[in-house]
């Protein structure tokens, strides 16, 4: 892994990390769904504007078709969709927490569903990895967090498993601009048809939700899209995933910053234990002869 890659990893793990306080922003003043759609529609005209000046082409192979609607429905719009709803209720740091248990998800389920052998270091990564979300959960649950929220925000985490199972294919091909745009269609799409059932369209404007969902746009959306597909293309998607160890660090600290959420030392300690368990799982992954 070269120091370009360890940028972009860095990079994309701090964007992805910032979209739970903006879209906690975003949400106090606006529908969440009708926001995210339109979003998505912003994101994915300005992907295609950019993927069309760089000269790559609508032509996608089979296999990137496919991707893109998977990715498209499973983290634009289900994934996504439910963590903004979600934080109408609870607050952004413990939405970024549950949302970076996906990388012990999908261990956890290839373990249990599909028979999977995990090496030492990824088994106790996992235990690791759940002990401290039982402690954090524990907490909160107690201080009384609504755990309807809690409960679309782990739904939300499972949907983003899926949808990560489907970067290695579409990030192989090129036209990865393109590919960024066109996933952000189908997700606001859906969400759109989701909001003119579930939700008024009403917002109250102010500088701070211009801001946020400017923000949202250009970076968790666009640009934070376009790195991840080009890290999983130039180390691989196993290498890439190494990078969520830092999400759960880096969503509750910058939630503290903005936002002014309070964290109490069992939160310290479980987000501790999860970024733990989380690298571990991750670099048991990987061959010992790999760098």
């Amino acid at each position: 892994m070269d120091l370009r890659a360890i940028f972009m990893g860095l990079a994309f793990a701090l964007m992805w990390s910032s979209a739970f306080t903006s879209a906690r922003i975003i949400v106090s003043d606006a529908p969440p769904l009708y926001s995210l759609s339109l979003r998505f529609l912003i994101s994915g005209l300005l992907g295609v504007i950019i993927a069309r000046a760089l000269g790559q082409s609508w032509q996608l192979t089979r296999n990137q078709w496919r991707a893109v609607i998977i990715f498209g429905f499973c983290q634009n719009a289900l994934y996504l969709g439910l963590n903004f709803v979600a934080m109408q209720w609870i607050e952004a740091g413990l939405a970024s927490i549950i949302a970076s248990t996906m990388p012990l998800m999908v261990a956890l389920a290839g373990w249990i569903l599909l028979g999977d052998r995990l090496r030492p270091m990824a088994v106790a990564g996992l235990f690791a990895g759940i002990i401290g979300v039982a402690l954090i959960m524990g907490s909160r649950l107690s201080g009384g967090v609504d755990i309807t929220g809690v409960i679309l925000c782990f739904v939300a985490a499972a949907a983003l498993t899926a949808a990560t199972l489907s970067v290695r294919t579409a990030s192989s091909g090129g036209n990865l601009m393109m590919i960024v745009g066109l996933q952000m269609f189908i997700g606001a799409g859906a969400l759109f048809i989701a909001a003119l059932f579930l939700e008024s369209p009403a917002f109250t404007p102010s500088l701070r939700l211009a801001s946020a969902f400017t923000y949202t746009v250009l970076v968790p959306g666009l640009m934070a899209t376009w790195v991840w597909f080009t890290l999983v293309g130039r180390i691989g998607a196993i290498k890439a995933a190494t990078f969520h160890f830092l999400n759960p660090f880096f969503g509750v600290a910058i939630a503290w910053l903005l936002l002014g959420e309070a964290l109490s030392v069992v939160d310290f300690i479980g987000v501790a234990i999860i970024t733990v368990g989380i690298l571990a799982v991750q670099l048991s992954k990987q061959n010992p002869t790999e760098t």
